[in-house]
């Protein structure tokens, strides 16, 4: 078994005092400390003992998942991790600060990074899931989609850093109900280079919405078919949802929102040759599905 530390055992001392007072709220509520951990308690005669324990579901393939949570929010935020866990740590926090009370928060772990910091913030509205053999971006987008706790789902890459409340103004424009998508970032499909590219002209009615901070009307994305589960890196996977979206007859508003973008590693750490290649993969098909189709596309602007 891992070796338990100091803080730990510090902790269990204090549910064993709790017990002994009969305090059983504080004793419930520091053995599940300890759990955040990846400890759990067991209780014998001479006081207690440890066995470890994940603190959340751990699945080896992502058809074994079934649900992240029994628990319904109004909206929930979902991020795709398979690296750089201080960074969601950070984003969380800032959600944690910023964003209501009642807004969820669904991580979905990709291979087996360290996730001793990210244990930690499990509450009572963080859920967390981890699949061992990896996963998809695509295909894990998917999988927050289907087992959303909420009828918005917001996807956010762990790059963006909340600085205000940007969650109200997007659960309101989904609920009014004229827009499928909000988010933070996108643009319009460039004509004049035949599709190649997306120009950013600000807040307003888009073709495309970009992952850094997306909001979806579930039900609405879901029926246009979701993310391509053959995007395998997220890099124009966004892109290739938007036009799924806009040819279903979804609308897309990009919004002025109180967030920043940190260092965006699943970008710039990334494999270069990777990076390109996915990339490239992703985007012929967007050009071979759907160049041509402007009727698609929303007004010029």
């Amino acid at each position: 078994m891992n070796t338990v530390p100091e803080s730990v055992i510090e902790l269990a001392r204090a549910r064993l005092a709790a017990r002994a007072a009969k305090d059983f709220a504080l004793s419930d509520s520091l053995r599940d400390q300890i759990l955040k951990y990846g400890f759990e308690i067991v209780d014998v005669a001479e006081g207690f003992s440890f066995r470890a324990k994940n603190p959340f579901p751990v699945y080896e393939r992502i058809g074994d998942l079934r649900s992240f949570t029994d628990k319904n929010f109004p909206i929930s935020i979902g991020m795709i991790l398979d690296s750089h866990i201080e960074d969601a740590v950070i984003a969380i926090a800032a959600i944690k600060k910023h964003a209501p009370a009642d807004t969820g928060i669904v991580l979905l772990i990709s291979g087996t990074p360290d996730l001793a910091a990210i244990a930690l913030e499990l509450d009572d509205r963080t859920c967390i899931a981890q699949i061992t053999a990896g996963v998809g971006w695509g295909e894990a987008a998917n999988t927050l989609l289907k087992l959303s706790p909420s009828p918005f789902l917001i996807v956010m890459d762990p790059s963006t850093i909340l600085k205000g409340d940007a969650v109200t103004p997007v659960r309101d424009t989904l609920e009014a109900g004229e827009f499928s998508a909000a988010g933070w970032h996108g643009g319009l499909v460039n004509l004049e280079d035949d599709w190649r590219s997306v120009d950013d002209k600000g807040p307003g009615e888009v073709d495309v919405l970009f992952s850094y901070f997306m909001g979806l009307n579930v039900e609405h994305a879901l029926g246009a078919s979701g993310f391509s589960a053959r995007a395998i890196f997220y890099r124009n996977a966004d892109t290739e949802f938007s036009l799924r979206l806009r040819q279903a007859r979804g609308r897309l508003l990009q919004m002025d929102l109180p967030l920043e973008q940190a260092r965006h590693h699943g970008y710039y750490d990334s494999d270069e040759a990777f990076r390109t290649e996915q990339s490239k993969k992703t985007y012929d098909r967007i050009l071979e599905r759907f160049r041509g189709k402007d009727e698609i596309l929303t007004e010029r602007r």
